[in-house]
Formats: C-alpha cells, structure tokens, sequence
C-alpha cells in the first residue's frame, strides 16, 4: 500500500521546478532595482569625479577632501600631485584624488 505521504510527495516534485522559479525571480527584481537605484548612479558620480581630477589645471580654485580652500599654482598632468596655494605665500602639495570639487575656473593652460 502506498502511504498518503508518499503520494503527495511525487506531485510536488513535478511542481518543484516552477516553485524555485517563483522564489528566485524577488531576488532577481531586487539585484535590478539596486543596479538602477544604487550602482549606476554610482559609477557615474566616479566618472564625473575623475574627468574633473583630469581637468585641473592652473589658477582653479579648489576645495580638498579635508576642507582646505585654495587655489592651484602647479599642476601637471603626469604628476599625481598638484602645488596649491591656501594662502598668500603658503602653498601646499595636494593629491589629486583628494580634490572634491572645484569652485571657480582659472586661466589658460600655461605653454611649456
């Protein structure tokens, strides 16, 4: 004789591929919507973060990580280090990444 258990238990395993499905697909919506939401954005601030760190170039003004105001007296492009000016005859070497914006546009780029 087969017991009620047992006859439950050979529908189920048909139905279980289509009961993974249906337990998977929430996860999935939930890994699309934290793309759109959190990562893409994301990665656009990083990009936008280093064509500005690129752009740099002398008499900008510019405001460091830390909070310092200044503006740039040296900056070359192969040099991971800009000279900064934060007050009259005080001038400081600032990394590059640590820019977080810049406030005014200077001058030209000054011919070599």
């Amino acid at each position: 004789m087969i017991t009620p258990a047992f006859a439950q238990g050979a529908g189920a395993t048909a139905a279980g591929g289509a009961e993974i499905a249906f337990q998977v697909i929430p996860f999935v919506l939930i890994f699309v919507i934290m793309y759109f939401l959190i990562l893409r954005p994301q990665q656009r601030r990083v990009k936008d973060h280093q064509a500005l760190i690129k752009a740099v170039r002398r008499d900008d003004t510019i405001v460091t990580n830390g909070g310092l105001v200044g503006r740039v007296v040296k900056a070359q492009d192969d040099q991971p280090e800009i000279e900064v000016e934060i007050a009259q005859n005080v001038r400081v070497r600032v990394v590059r990444s640590m820019i977080s914006e810049v406030r005014a546009k200077g001058g030209p780029v000054k011919a070599a």
